[in-house]
């Protein structure tokens, strides 16, 4: 028998406008519950119909052609397993794909997931459970979450109570705000709309839509919501206040509607009204969680066709980000108490079936607190969902219980990462929202949502579970630690690796637990403050990279944008070959340079966003008046620095509108006659160029004049990113990577060296770092210009970049710590010289990155103020005395060194240690 998806099992066509205008009707009767059809608009409903022809099982082969059949679809499986049947996909050669060995499946399932971007993390989301109303029109026989409104009870939780769970979430670090609620309860129950009407609104998701925003607003954790089916102007109103939403289809078996079948008056467990909601959220561009529930009495065939149908949708919208395969679990007190629940091969041939439909770019999860419980040995089943194709464990609440799973308690986080890395993956944070939609958040995102999720997220768009930002003057223990330590409730009292419960309790523990992202980029427990990582075996397929490296091949963006990726045992593996490399290279030295940086003005006529220094022309802004440095105070900065040991003055300012190339021939002149054996470091590729382009000179030209007046070499900054795609955003009036690049080019042709740098940590991703270190690679390889290679992390907190909500917090640690050993192993053998920046990372960070790959501490600096003015707050200063005991407490050889890196003169190394405090300013900074 064919019916249409969309009608309501035991209504006739004729019937269902009837049915339909009961939900406008005020007679809410619990007897007539399945009149009420879900408010979906004609057209959604339209263009999700399907004819099925209800089987029960999948379909088998006649035995003469059973081989046949066979060797087909050991082939589709193939084509299935490489990727060039996704957009291809057939019903009948699935099924048959279906039919075979379920080890088949599952070994396939996990190559296809093993081809993913991120195929060596596990995810989950820290998270609380907000169950904002129990009350629900659907009555699904299975279900002990929804519940029928009493007399004196509340049927929504107030704004208060909400806010309590909230706060009580980010207390112990978790980024999302779960909403699961019962489906339109209004409909059916007076007291619903009562109650919804004295909190101001026409409906549940009205009221969704107010506490989700206040939430947000409030607390910054990232809602989710699971509010059942929607139509697109309610899917529409929800994407402004969440980041995601979410509805299991879970299956589309229409004799699941039929009298003593689990959705037997359930209105809104209607396949196409299902399909239709996620349809909706794919034409409004929401990020989407939908899934299955398997072993309610589908078949594996229908199992096959849901997948199918959310194929589709996915295929037309990109918008479902993970796929939640759930498992039945019997509940006592319901009709489907005593009804079997699906075997731990069941739902791994699912989760295998689903892996293999949508390949290897899907999130697929598997809730770990329901896992069949088969083994004698623990965790071993947990292992099988890896094994079987999943990505993610999905929510985990370290404050709220499962409320649709009450009786399954969320499992201790510390186990479950052992387990997850004895399956050779790493236990990683995520947010309610999947890395590939933060990394495209201008496209998924309401405009409002998109801060929240850039400042919880790192450059890998999972989230980023550290409190620690570049320029934040934190403990030194910040470095020296494996990981940072939030307070959390993950664990119980019992030592999870001995306890002979793998599930944690829903009550507090007595003790505190640490929830700990540590620099590795691994989840980690802390415990009386001792922190306890996991150790995880590496993939093994980095070891070629680090070998190719080493010896000085030129690594593909791809594969640079793999190591990138990289967490727990592979991280260290990464610095400990930048290290080995460091001291191949440059030995057991530490160099460091006395120089003084003179920020001659701040009034600059360019844009860039991630500028907190510059200042329009002669006018207030909120971070301090602009200012122009008469050439008398030049000078006399320039001699003092020289007296107090420096061999360098390093010069940039902004690019005031009133300069010219004579400008910057006049600064030089001033510096090397007040001091002529001085080096000058000084103008960026920026002022080079607006420099040349005032005078109506070349590039060439203008540099030949200016190494005549005293230049002795130029800073790599103004490079930020070299990709334009992120310079249009971060700098677009600035110079373009092809004019930075030619700057470099031709000053390195007339004999001057430069250093080189990135800035990075704010919009930018690993797939743009990689594409910068080659860009510097290639010119190196022609040039042999640089000196050394500066990575400057992004200072956020005075940022107008991060002000608009447009940037993350800058780099993690460990990104900083992959970015100097990482460059340390791509720029090698040309670039033998990495800095670290102790201005930006703190001198503990500094002294972290010596262990990476560096070999250089950059200079003390004297005055700073463009770090400064971004909001870091590390000294401006930091003298030989206190730079050298630094180095030496690791165990490495300081030495002073002059800008091109050969030995700094006795005498300048004696006066440096020798150096009184600098002296009060004998010009202040004028603006007029």
């Amino acid at each position: 028998m064919e019916l249409a998806a969309h009608s309501v099992h035991g209504l006739s066509d004729r019937q269902q406008p009837t049915a339909h205008a009961c939900l406008i009707g005020k007679k809410f009767r619990p007897e007539n519950r399945s009149l009420f059809l879900p408010r979906i608009s004609r057209r959604l409903l339209g263009e999700t119909q399907m004819k099925l022809t209800v089987r029960a099982d999948v379909p088998k082969a006649d035995s003469s052609n059973e081989s046949m059949n066979g060797s087909f679809a050991l082939d589709y499986l193939e084509r299935m397993k490489q990727g060039t049947m996704c957009d291809q996909l057939d019903e009948h050669s699935v099924l048959q794909v279906a039919e075979l060995d379920v080890k088949a499946l599952i070994s396939a399932a996990s190559e296809v997931r093993d081809r993913g971007p991120y195929h060596h993390i596990i995810s989950f989301s820290p998270k609380v459970f907000i169950p904002l109303t129990r009350a629900c029109r659907d009555s699904c026989t299975y279900c002990t979450f929804a519940l029928a409104p009493t007399k004196d009870q509340k049927i929504y939780m107030s704004v208060d109570e909400v806010l309590d769970i909230a706060r009580k979430g980010v207390a112990v670090g978790c980024t999302e705000a779960l909403f699961t609620l019962g489906d339109k309860p209004e409909l059916l129950y007076p007291k619903a709309k009562e109650e919804l009407a004295t909190l101001g609104h026409p409906s549940t998701i009205s009221y969704v839509a107010e506490v989700a925003r206040i939430v947000l607003e409030q607390t910054g954790l990232l809602p989710h919501l699971n509010v059942g089916v929607m139509s697109r102007p309610e899917t529409a109103l929800l994407r402004r206040v969440s980041v995601s939403q979410g509805l299991m289809l879970e299956t589309i078996s229409r004799r699941l509607l039929k009298p003593g079948r689990p959705h037997y008056q359930c209105p809104d467990k209607v396949p196409a009204a299902r399909l239709a909601t996620i349809r909706a959220a794919g034409i409004e561009k929401v990020p989407f969680t939908s899934g299955l529930l398997i072993g309610i009495g589908e078949s594996r065939k229908e199992r096959i066709q849901s997948l199918l149908e959310l194929h589709k949708l996915h295929k037309e919208y990109g918008h479902i980000q993970e796929l939640i395969i759930q498992n039945f679990c019997a509940k006592k007190g319901t009709p489907m108490e005593h009804a079997a629940e699906p075997s731990l091969e069941e739902l791994q041939w699912t989760i295998a079936m689903a892996r293999l439909i949508f390949g290897p770019s899907m999130n697929i999860q598997a809730p770990p607190n329901l896992t069949p419980r088969e083994s004698t040995n623990k965790g071993d089943e947990w292992i099988a969902l890896i094994q079987a194709g999943i990505n993610d464990w999905g929510g985990i609440s370290p404050v709220t219980k499962d409320w649709v799973n009450p009786e399954a308690p969320w499992p201790h986080l510390s186990y479950l990462a052992e387990i997850t890395e004895k399956a050779g993956k790493v236990l990683v944070p995520r947010l309610a929202i999947y890395p590939h939609f933060v990394q495209n958040s201008s496209k998924w995102l309401d405009s409002c949502i998109t801060s929240a999720v850039l400042k919880n997220s790192n450059s890998l768009g999972f989230a980023r579970g550290e409190a620690w930002s570049p320029g934040i003057s934190t403990s030194s223990d910040s470095f020296k630690e494996l990981c940072y330590s939030r307070k959390s409730h993950f664990i119980s009292n019992s030592d999870p690796i001995n306890s002979t419960s793998l599930l944690s309790s829903n009550e507090y523990p007595s003790s505190e637990a640490a929830i700990c992202v540590g620099i590795t980029g691994k989840i980690s427990i802390t415990r009386d403050s001792a922190c306890t990582e996991v150790t995880a075996h590496s993939r093994g397929d980095i070891s070629f990279l680090l070998d190719r490296a080493m010896a000085g091949d030129t690594l593909l963006e791809e594969e640079i944008v793999q190591l990138f990726s990289c967490m727990g045992e592979e991280f260290e593996q990464i610095c400990r070959a930048a290290d080995q490399l460091r001291t191949t290279v440059n030995g057991n030295k530490v160099t460091y340079v006395i120089n003084r940086n003179i920020n001659y003005t701040n009034v600059c006529s360019y844009k860039c966003q991630f500028c907190a220094f510059s200042k329009g022309k002669f006018t207030d802004t909120l971070r301090g008046k602009p200012y122009l440095l008469p050439l008398e105070e030049i000078a006399r900065r320039a001699y003092e620095a020289w007296d107090r040991g420096a061999t360098e003055i390093c010069m940039q300012g902004g690019i005031h509108p009133e300069f010219t190339g004579e400008t910057y021939l006049n600064i030089l002149c001033c510096v090397k006659s007040a001091v002529p054996d001085v080096h000058v470091h000084a103008f960026s590729p920026l002022e080079v160029w607006q420099g040349a382009k005032t005078l109506g000179l070349s590039i060439y030209d203008y540099l030949l004049e200016l190494r005549k007046a005293g230049l002795g070499s130029i800073p790599g900054t103004a490079a930020e990113i070299l990709d334009d795609r992120i310079r249009d955003v971060l700098c677009p009036d600035k110079l373009t990577t092809q004019e930075w690049l030619e700057v470099m080019q031709t000053a390195h042709s007339i004999g001057l060296k430069s250093t080189s740098t990135i800035m990075f940590g704010h919009l930018d991703s690993p797939h743009h770092w990689a594409k910068h270190l080659l860009h510097l690679r290639s010119l190196q390889r022609e040039t042999g210009g640089f000196t050394e290679f500066v990575p400057l992390p992004f200072i956020h907190m005075e940022a107008p970049l991060f002000l608009k909500g447009k940037a993350r917090r800058g780099p993690t640690r460990r990104e900083c710590l992959l970015m100097h050993a990482i460059a340390r192993l791509v720029l090698h053998p040309y670039i033998t010289n990495i800095q670290a920046s102790w201005v930006k990372m703190g001198p503990s960070g500094a002294q972290a990155l010596l262990f990476a790959g560096c070999n250089d501490m950059g200079g003390t600096l004297m005055n700073e103020s463009i770090t400064r003015a971004a909001g870091a707050s590390h000294g401006e200063e930091l003298p030989p005395l206190q730079m050298e005991a630094l180095i030496r407490s690791i165990g490495r050889d300081p030495e002073q060194r002059t800008t091109l890196y050969s030995a700094a003169s006795p005498e300048q190394v004696k006066k440096s240690f020798a150096a009184g405090p600098l002296q009060i300013l004998k010009y202040m900074p004028t603006t007029g």
